[in-house]
């Protein structure tokens, strides 16, 4: 069962939180000396127009001014008969510098900005939100859906809305009737015609009318029928609490209970763990995962860990659980500290497109329930999400957090070594510095105990160098990264000048251990219209009557007796009732025949819409798919390739493993016959000098033919060696004919040796 706790116990937190058993499902924090100006309606004076904005500075009470866009300025505060046409017009045109202007708080103050306003009032109700100069305004909340918000229109159409005025139904509206939302429209009328009779009794600025504190406003924006109770731990808001509830919800007072426990209410409930967790960067997932919030100046950016997540078959099925767990707790954590803006959000990478839709549902699954007005994103091929979430009020870090005194909010500080070394630079500046007598330095006392020993020859150095004193005072009241330097003249007198009667500096925790003061806190604001009481008492809504087990049945055998139901109702309904009743019935039917074929081409709109929605998201995965199989066939071809080129680069290699004996024979044999050659021609040539006396003639032949031979041999050497070297572009076949080649000769110069030497000796 749900439940709505309210804690007050402490004076300076109210917190409200609604949980489910034992979940936090939703919080929210008011501090009493910071309340919320969110929704506030103030009588302001424009003090200055900026036509560069396109806006004007409103001084409305606080002193830091608010900002008025010219798109949120109705059209009556325009001066003259000016109105806006087709093109734009200058700011300075349609308003005037000290004219009076009623205004209502859309953002608080962030920060350096101011509070942006609007002219467009909205006064929110228990069903109803009324928009008394916006007419163009209105319609139904976004989060009813389907049948029910055929009926809401019907019951919108039927209440009467003054000339000029715009209405939206609230979720809260559904499953009421039309009188409960008539009561709730004159409740808002008579609290509008108030805020404009105080409008014109004082001058600006001042408040007009107040927001209502935390309890009214949880009550009437967060109490749903499926609330069970309500429990409150404070007799002052318990009482508050039953007041209102008996003018606007009677029907609701058996919810509402005073706790009387000795047990803290939110520890009987075990969610100060959950809360606690608000407030921390990271956050544990239940498998064991975790996500990491960083707030920066421009968007938030929260990140997703598996950290110890291994319960997965594979790295995809533990990625797509984690997402899956971390899409549920980012949707709640985002409500429990009001994160508003910019949100990126780095899932964990996922290679199968469904496993990303799948996570993306998920997380618009989960953001049903939040309030806020919600734009998300689809997951990137990076992996990440953008979306944007409404600021509903400030969030938990910017209303109870302050900067931390010591980083100045960037998270990391300066090592102690690194400091010193910094430090001892600036001093070195310092005293190139034209008339520098001494520079005395205050320093945390770790950093100055670094320097004084182990850059104590550096100091003296500088000392030295520069013909200055440097004095350097440890202080305990500065801690990294605080120091002060000062640098003393020739012509300053510092008095005796002993380093232990230093002024020591204070540390800046004093200055800002408590937070500032702001102008709320100092003084609290009356609004000229205080809380207003309905002008009739609140409708009580019937309660169905319970259908026995037998009607049921009936029921679903033969059906609902249309005709017993009708005269059932009409011997009800009274006889001066009878004639408002049938023009209200012949006014909704009208309204049914108007409104069906516009609704049936709308639903069909929609179906189309979907069905397309999935064709496209059907064909992406196809798509998806396509390309990873295809890339999976370029790779095991691309395999292939290399495991081919890679067998005959080892074919190639083999051969020339076969081929490299033989290659060598083939190159010894030739040497071998070369130097038989060689011997031969030797002794041919003593035969021939011995005979040369014989015949002239027959030795210079013998001698050219010994000379060409000789040659013959030499080039046939020259293309053994040449086929040697190029062994791996031949073939077999080619070596083979080499050989013979060879052979062949061999065989011709050893037949011709043969002949010319049986010349020789003829």
């Amino acid at each position: 069962m749900k439940r709505m706790l309210v804690n007050a116990t402490q004076l300076e937190e109210l917190r409200v939180a609604i949980v489910d058993g034992q979940r936090l499902i939703d919080l929210d924090i008011e501090i009493p000396n910071r309340e919320q100006k969110k929704s506030n309606i103030y009588k302001g004076r424009i003090t200055r127009i900026e036509p560069s904005l396109e806006a004007a500075f409103v001084n409305y009470g606080p002193e830091r001014h608010g900002f008025l866009p010219l798109k949120e300025i109705s059209r009556s505060y325009f001066k003259g008969d000016q109105l806006p046409g087709g093109g734009r017009m200058n700011i300075k045109d349609l308003l005037t510098e000290g004219q009076e202007i009623v205004v209502q708080v859309e953002k608080e103050e962030r920060g350096n900005k101011g509070a942006a306003l609007t002219t467009f009032i909205s006064l929110a109700g228990r069903f109803l939100v009324l928009m008394p100069n916006n007419p163009r305004a209105g319609g139904v909340s976004r989060r009813i859906e389907g049948e029910e918000r055929n009926e809401i229109r019907d019951a919108l159409n039927t209440l009467e809305v003054p000339n000029g005025m715009g209405l939206i139904v609230r979720t809260a509206g559904v499953g009421r009737s039309v009188e409960e939302l008539q009561w709730d429209l004159e409740y808002l009328l008579h609290l509008w015609s108030a805020i404009e009779g105080a409008s014109n009794e004082r001058e600006a600025p001042f408040l007009i009318y107040q927001e209502s504190n935390l309890i009214i406003r949880a009550l009437r924006d967060l109490l749903r029928n499926d609330i069970g109770e309500i429990l409150i731990d404070d007799d002052k808001l318990h009482a508050k609490a039953e007041e209102f509830m008996q003018q606007v919800m009677p029907h609701n007072l058996h919810k509402l209970k005073r706790y009387t426990d000795t047990v803290p209410l939110f520890t009987r409930f075990q969610i100060e763990s959950q809360i606690d967790s608000a407030y921390s960067r990271s956050v544990r997932l239940p498998s064991g995962g975790s996500i990491v919030i960083d707030n920066t100046e421009a968007l938030v950016s929260i990140d997703i860990n598996s950290s110890r997540a291994t319960k997965g078959a594979d790295i995809e099925e533990t990625a797509t659980n984690t997402n899956l767990e971390a899409a549920d707790e980012v949707a709640r954590q985002m409500r429990l500290r009001d994160i508003g803006g910019l949100i990126v959000i780095d899932f964990i990478d996922m290679l199968q497109a469904k496993n990303q839709r799948e996570v993306e549902n998920r997380l618009r699954e989960a953001l049903k329930m939040d309030r806020a007005r919600v734009q998300v994103g689809r997951i990137s091929r990076f992996g990440l999400l953008e979306m944007s979430r409404q600021r509903l009020s400030a969030s938990l870090g910017e209303s109870v957090q302050i900067t931390c005194p010591r980083c100045e909010g960037h998270g990391h500080i300066r090592g102690i070594e690194s400091m010193a070394l910094s430090i001892l630079r600036i001093i070195e500046e310092d005293a190139l510095k034209d008339n520098t007598s001494k520079i005395i330095a205050q320093l945390p006392v770790k950093v100055a105990t670094f320097l004084l020993n182990e850059k104590r020859e550096m100091v003296h150095a500088i000392e030295s160098r520069h013909k200055i004193s440097i004095v350097l005072v440890p202080n305990p009241n500065l801690d990294t990264p605080n120091y002060e330097l000062m640098r003393v003249r020739d012509d300053e007198d510092i008095g005796d000048g002993l380093s232990y009667k230093i002024e020591l500096t204070q540390g800046e925790e004093e200055n800002i251990s408590e937070p500032k003061k702001t102008e709320t806190q100092i003084r609290s604001e009356t609004p000229a219209v205080a809380t207003i009481a309905p002008p009739s008492p609140a409708i009580t809504p019937k309660a169905k009557a319970v259908e026995g087990i037998f009607s049921r049945l009936w029921k679903f055998l033969f059906g609902e007796p249309q005709v017993t139901k009708k005269a059932a109702n009409n011997s009800r309904r009274r006889p001066q009732q009878k004639r408002g009743n049938q023009r209200n019935q012949n006014h909704r039917q009208n309204n049914r025949s108007r409104h069906g074929n516009g609704q049936q081409r709308n639903q069909n709109r929609r179906q189309n819409q979907n069905k397309s929605r999935d064709n496209q998201n059907q064909a992406r995965d196809n798509q998806s798919q396509t390309r990873e199989s295809q890339s999976q066939t370029r790779e095991s071809q691309s395999q292939t390739r290399d495991n081919q080129n890679q067998s005959r680069d080892n074919q190639n290699q083999s051969r020339d493993n076969q081929n490299q004996p033989r290659d060598n024979q083939n190159q010894s044999r030739n040497n071998r016959q070369a130097q038989q050659n060689t011997q031969k021609n030797n002794n041919n040539r003593n035969q021939s000098s011995q005979s040369a006396n014989s015949n002239n003639r027959n030795r210079n032949d013998n001698y050219a033919n010994q000379i060409n031979e000789f040659q013959e041999n030499l080039s046939e050497t020259s293309k053994t060696e040449s086929n040697y070297n190029n062994r791996n572009e031949r073939n077999g076949n080619n070596r083979t004919e080499r050989n013979d080649n060879n052979r062949t000769e061999r065989n011709d110069n050893n037949r011709t040796e043969r002949n010319d030497n049986n010349r020789t000796e003829r």
